[in-house]
């Protein structure tokens, strides 16, 4: 049996089970997976995993179930959902798409990897996704899961990223008019339940007798990496202003690092320590600031130190928001906010 056959088989047998998905061979029966429901879940699986991912799917769906209900939502009360998922970019790119298509497309997604990759904020990899699980299109679909997978069935030598080209070419060339779509997800759910990062499952693998690394004894030695350069590390101060059971924040600029999220007031990031003086400098308001500990988050290009600062006081320009409202915010503030609010109880 072919490589191809013997993965789809396995896909019919095995699929995941997604709130987004529609069942194996659905295509050929007429059932059509909702290309909202496909482009929303591919936006925000991209840099977390579906566990992370699900309820934010379904609360969104809730929310908003059509493109031309995401379209009509304030910019305040999506960024304030999509908090937690990260790479607040793309919360902001959700919404320009979610515009375009209902104001362009008369709320329908375009059905081929061209159209959609004209939409606003939709990458290569969104637009093939798409017009592949939504359409049945003949797209090549690559992720990190797609790469893995064809880095192991041809062992290829060469690190990533550098080959990412030819493992997107070994990829295209298994890619057919017979179930496009059901091809694209059977080789996502291989990566991600078989063929995993560290300890893969090559006992389970339908398609082991055809996988090269495999016959190398090492078949977790691939992809190859390049050694990662190691990430600099910032220092900021993060200022926790209190009014009673209020809590002072801000709105980032809508452009840049969490750009248009709500936060705590923040001094600049650097890369030297901030000295007591200038971290009462840069705060939002004169109060009598105290120290209450730090807090560490990681970005995907910079390590960082909040240094936190809390006082009781008023300040001007600022939102302030009861203490249980917090859960909104981004990450990294929501850790600062936390250990703010608790190290001086």
């Amino acid at each position: 049996m072919s490589l191809r056959a013997q993965l789809l088989a396995w896909y019919d047998a095995n699929a995941r089970d997604l709130a987004w998905r529609v069942g194996p061979g659905a295509h050929a029966a007429g059932v059509r997976a909702d290309p909202y429901r496909v482009w929303l879940s591919e936006v925000m699986l991209q840099q977390t995993t579906v566990p992370h991912a699900t309820p934010y799917f379904l609360k969104f769906i809730a929310r908003w179930p059509t493109v031309g209900d995401l379209a009509a939502a304030p910019d305040e009360e999506v960024m304030a959902a999509w908090a937690g998922l990260g790479y607040y970019a793309r919360a902001r790119n959700l919404l320009a798409c979610a515009r375009a298509v209902a104001a362009e497309h008369g709320g329908v997604f375009p059905d081929t990897e061209d159209g959609l990759r004209r939409l606003p904020g939709l990458g290569p990899y969104t637009a093939a996704a798409v017009a592949a699980i939504a359409f049945d299109r003949p797209t090549n679909v690559v992720d990190g899961n797609v790469e893995r997978v064809m880095s192991r069935l041809f062992a290829v030598e060469q690190p990533l990223p550098d080959a990412k080209p030819e493992l997107k070419r070994l990829a295209a060339a298994l890619v057919a008019e017979d179930r496009p779509g059901d091809w694209a997800q059977a080789l996502m759910d291989l990566g991600a339940t078989i063929c995993r990062p560290k300890a893969p499952l090559c006992d389970r693998c339908p398609v082991a007798d055809h996988c090269a690394a495999f016959t190398t004894g090492t078949p977790a030695a691939y992809p190859r990496k390049t050694a990662k350069a190691e990430r600099p590390h910032r220092h900021g101060v993060a200022y926790v202003l209190t009014r009673g059971d209020q809590v002072a924040l801000v709105r980032r600029p809508p452009k840049g690092l969490l750009g248009g999220m709500l936060a705590l007031p923040t001094s600049d990031w650097r890369a030297e320590r901030w000295s007591d003086a200038e971290a009462v400098a840069a705060a939002p308001a004169e109060a009598e600031w105290r120290g209450v500990g730090e807090v560490e988050h990681g970005f995907t290009h910079f390590t960082l130190t909040l240094r936190l600062l809390r006082a009781e006081g008023e300040a001007d320009g600022v939102i302030w928001s009861p203490r249980g409202d917090l859960e909104a915010l981004p990450s990294v503030f929501l850790k600062a906010a936390r250990a703010g609010l608790t190290n001086l109880l």
